[in-house]
């Protein structure tokens, strides 16, 4: 979770600010040694400034209950796009209004999944947790998102919300990146099949590093990159305290009937290396939404398959822009090898690979472009803020 506050502490930092971080020593200690050199000046501890205001994302409330009693402004770091913030706040504040984009929506069977999330949440929610969509003394509310992509959804939150318009563009800067590169060893399996295949040959997989497929869905994945005859590097992973060895948890002899074509890594692969690479023509994606603007910002085309929470709606986002095909889950939910093969071979032929691409090279280099404005302006405002 703390990457989107690094993404955010580097743009401020940038812009003159001070940059103090709290959070759980875990998190602390896993996160300082990513830091470039040129932010060393990030601080990992609390100190009082008579100039100070807090970002905290929405699910801390107790963090704005302890800012409230020194008055201290509360900024709200939304670390989802704009699109599924609308929605939600749309569903829970105006229940008798239609959503009025339909292009985002969630299927029947993804509405039942997340009512049982929410349930099971609101279950384990303490006393004083409140309201998780209450203003408080919130005036500005940071978004990971740009009006390239999201206008009219940042519009129509800022008219549910009544909240003064400003947002930033999430992205890991150059320099982040290159500290990527310094920190995790490459993994030289990836490195040769990514550097011996074409141009935009290569489907990159990966799920994240908390969401883990069933069985049942890793085997429709690894036939449908069978079947599809397509180039292929899996970062498969598994849960904590359930890992198993690759070959077992992949139909049998999947791995020698691919033999060259593609790798299946058990470990941690940095994604920001592997989507850089001129190889990379795909990216089939959970469509988490750092991961999504990531993988925008590399201008590689998305094959979404979305889990849960905000994940549908994602993807539902990034097939209107144009970045993006969906495999679309059956009405039970699973997912099947033959969508996958033909959509893959889809997304790699010349007309819809190319338009695909085409269109994530216009959007990346647009956001490029104004990305240093709508920071300047989030800035000035923080500026306006607590002066």
């Amino acid at each position: 979770m703390l990457s989107p506050y690094l993404n955010v502490a580097n743009n401020l930092t940038d812009r003159g600010f001070l940059i103090y971080f709290c959070s759980a020593l875990i998190n602390l200690k896993s996160t300082i040694n990513k830091i470039p050199e040129k932010y060393a000046e990030l601080n990992f501890t609390y100190q009082n400034y008579p100039n100070f205001l807090l970002i905290t994302i929405r699910l801390m409330q107790w963090a704005e209950h302890v800012a409230n009693e020194p008055n201290i402004p509360v900024v709200k770091l939304l670390t989802s796009g704009a699109a599924v913030f609308s929605y939600f706040f749309n569903l829970l504040k105006k229940p008798e209004v239609e959503f009025p984009f339909p292009a985002i929506y969630l299927r029947k069977i993804e509405q039942v999944r997340l009512s049982e999330r929410l349930s099971k949440s609101n279950k384990e929610k303490e006393p004083d947790d409140g309201d998780l969509l209450a203003d408080g003394n919130m005036q500005i509310m940071l978004m990971s998102t740009s009006r390239t992509i999201q206008a009219k959804y940042i519009d129509y939150c800022t008219e549910l919300s009544n909240l003064l318009e400003n947002y930033w563009k999430s992205r890991k800067s150059s320099s982040l990146r290159r500290a990527y590169d310094t920190v995790l060893k490459d993994i030289s399996p990836v490195k040769v099949l990514a550097r011996n295949k074409d141009e935009n040959s290569t489907v990159f997989v990966s799920f994240g590093s908390e969401y883990f497929l069933s069985k049942e869905d890793m085997e429709e994945v690894a036939s449908g990159l069978e079947l599809s005859n397509v180039n292929f590097i899996w970062v498969a992973r598994f849960p904590k305290g359930e890992e198993q060895n690759i070959e077992d948890a992949l139909p049998k002899g999947f791995l020698e009937r691919i033999g060259e074509r593609g790798r299946v890594l058990d470990k941690f692969a940095p994604q920001p290396r592997n989507l850089n690479y001129p190889s990379t023509g795909g990216f089939i994606s959970h469509c988490g939404w750092n991961s999504t603007m990531e993988t925008i910002d590399f201008r590689v085309p998305i094959v979404a398959i979305p889990m849960h929470l905000d994940q549908p709606m994602n993807a539902r986002l990034i097939v209107e822009l144009g970045v993006a095909v969906e495999i679309v889950r059956d009405d039970d939910g699973k997912i099947h090898r033959g969508e996958i093969a033909e959509t893959l071979k889809r997304c790699h032929n010349r007309k819809t690979g190319g338009k695909l691409r085409a269109k994530v090279r216009d959007i990346s280099k647009n956001l490029k472009y104004i990305r240093d404005e709508e920071m300047d302006t989030a800035a000035q405002e923080l500026i306006q803020l607590y002066s």
